[in-house]
Order: structure tokens, then C-alpha cells, then sequence
């Protein structure tokens, strides 16, 4: 799982307290706290409540806004993909309902074949092309063959698909 750091930029402006002690300033902003006595500073309740707004910018990778460079999406390599992952996308795709067992996914990963390339099958027979996309960026490949010979250009819902990864590993290649 990602993180994804978070930065808070509040503006404040602070005045002295007392024009005696110039060196001890009033913060103007309820979310950084008051000031009760002459140095002494007690926090307020969380968020701003002199009803001024509070704004967060997100910043994604090194340099902005990238997802890729974040570790959202795309980041992974292939060794990145484990067994685990096999089994939350066969449950997720609602795979086991249709099946009504493991058998399907247990026999593919005793079969010795990665993972992510086992991922890749499983998402070529459900059509679903954004993760078949994340899989070969993170470099699955598309003519392993399971134990019937079957690929996942093979194993692809229609012929969209097909041509989607097919073309995929052209442009990669």
C-alpha cells in the first residue's frame, strides 16, 4: 500500500501581547492555539474555528503531481505481485461467486507460473483492461501458458482485449 505524504500550509500572522514583551507573539489562527498567559501556549480544538478556511495541497511523486512516481499506479515491477495479490483480484472480480471454489486460482498458482502473470490471465478473462494495462507496465507476460496451453491473449473476453495486449507489448517492445 502507497503513502501519500501530506503538506499544510496555513498562513498566520502574530502579534506582540504586550508592547512591555515584543518577543512573545499572539498567534491570530484558532488551529495553532492561544495564548493564556505570558509564554505559556495552549492548543484549541482541531481544525480552525474563527470560521477561516484551511487548504491542503497534495503532492505526488518528486516532482508534482504523478501517480506513477507516487507508487499509486505503475510503480510496481513484477516481483512486486505475489500470491496474495492472486487471490484478492480472484475475490475482488467476484471470481470465487462464479467458480464456487479456489480450485481455479489454486491450480494456477501450482502450476509455477508468476504471479503477475497469473494476474494477467485472470484480467484478460474478465476484460478488464485498466489492470491488464498495470500488469504488463510492471512486466507480465502475455504468452505464458497454463496447463491446458492456454495464454492470456487466449484466455482474452473478446477480441478488444487481444488486441489490446498485443498491441501493448508492440509499443513496449
Amino acid at each position: 500500500m502507497a503513502s501519500i505524504p501530506c503538506m499544510f500550509q496555513i498562513p498566520f500572522t502574530s502579534k506582540p501581547i504586550n508592547p512591555s514583551f515584543p518577543s512573545l507573539p499572539t498567534f491570530s489562527s484558532k488551529f495553532l492555539g492561544t495564548q493564556n498567559s505570558l509564554s505559556c501556549l495552549r492548543p484549541s480544538n482541531i481544525g480552525p474555528s474563527n470560521g477561516s478556511r484551511t487548504q491542503c495541497w497534495f503532492k505526488f511523486g518528486k516532482n508534482g503531481v504523478d501517480a506513477e512516481g507516487a507508487g499509486i499506479y505503475g510503480s510496481q515491477k513484477r516481483d512486486d505481485f505475489d500470491k496474495d495479490d492472486v487471490e484478492q483480484y480472484f475475490n475482488y472480480m467476484g471470481m470465487l461467486a462464479v467458480e464456487g471454489s479456489y480450485d481455479k486460482m489454486e491450480a494456477l498458482l501450482n502450476q509455477n507460473i508468476h504471479p503477475v502473470d497469473i494476474l494477467l490471465m485472470l484480467a484478460a478473462s474478465e476484460g478488464d483492461q485498466p489492470k491488464i494495462e498495470e500488469l504488463l507496465r510492471a512486466g507480465a507476460v502475455y504468452d505464458v501458458k497454463d496447463a491446458d496451453g492456454r495464454t492470456a491473449v487466449d484466455r482474452a473476453v473478446n477480441e478488444e482485449i487481444k488486441d489490446f495486449i498485443l498491441g501493448f507489448s508492440v509499443q513496449k517492445a
